[in-house]
């Protein structure tokens, strides 16, 4: 990790990714029961596909991330490998339980890299991520408005509020000039963590693993 003008970074390492498949099961009741429907791909509508809610969820392979609405618009929730046995396990907002769509996370092999910027168009201050989670960008002299981002390595998820809560936001490879451009309504990350391979998260006290 660094700031703009320079503090050096923190743990930089390579990984290498496997190729990769992706397998969800979503089940139209909580604890996995009732009506299922299994995918290996975007699905844009789930009730197109015979599902009128989704009440638990299990990945097999993945990473996933479902949306609130159809046609992956909407609140996002990422989907590591693991079980989800109600909505508030793969959510970390009160407000939403539903989930309408979803599709497959690229995940690529690249040496794991994110700048945060202070003003839109990479402009303002910087903060520099390796391969480091960080669970308050406060505690890291980084204020929590972030209006732009550039990701060239790796596959990163920002939180609204500090400890990993409030929204997420999924941050694939590439260049997001405007906090729109994520699906924010404001330019607020508080904590950023990297979705990882063959590792274990602990989240709000519930475990959600990443192939």
């Amino acid at each position: 990790m660094s700031l703009s003008a320079t503090q050096g970074s923190i743990g930089s390492r390579s990984t290498k990714v496997p190729v990769r498949t992706y397998k969800i099961c979503l089940f139209r009741k909580e604890s996995f029961q009732g009506t299922h429907l299994e995918l290996k791909g975007e699905c844009r509508n789930v009730c197109e596909k015979g599902l009128e809610r989704v009440g638990s969820l299990s990945v097999a392979a993945g990473p996933w991330v479902g949306f609130e609405q159809h046609n992956l618009m909407g609140e996002m929730f990422i989907l590591e490998k693991g079980e989800f046995p109600r909505w508030d396990s793969w959510s970390n907002s009160s407000r939403s339980d539903q989930l309408r769509s979803l599709r497959p996370v690229r995940v690529d092999s690249l040496e794991p890299n994110i700048c945060l910027f202070e003003g839109v168009g990479f402009q303002g201050r910087k903060m520099e991520v390796c391969d480091e989670d960080i669970p308050s960008l406060w505690s890291y002299d980084f204020q929590d408005r972030v209006c732009s981002i550039q990701v060239t390595g790796g596959t990163w998820v920002g939180y609204q509020y500090p400890g990993y809560r409030g929204s997420q936001f999924l941050f694939e490879n590439g260049a997001y000039k405007h906090w729109n451009s994520w699906g924010a309504a404001h330019p607020q990350i508080q904590s950023l963590r990297r979705v990882r391979d063959l590792l274990t998260h602990q989240r709000d006290g519930l475990e959600a693993q990443a192939v």
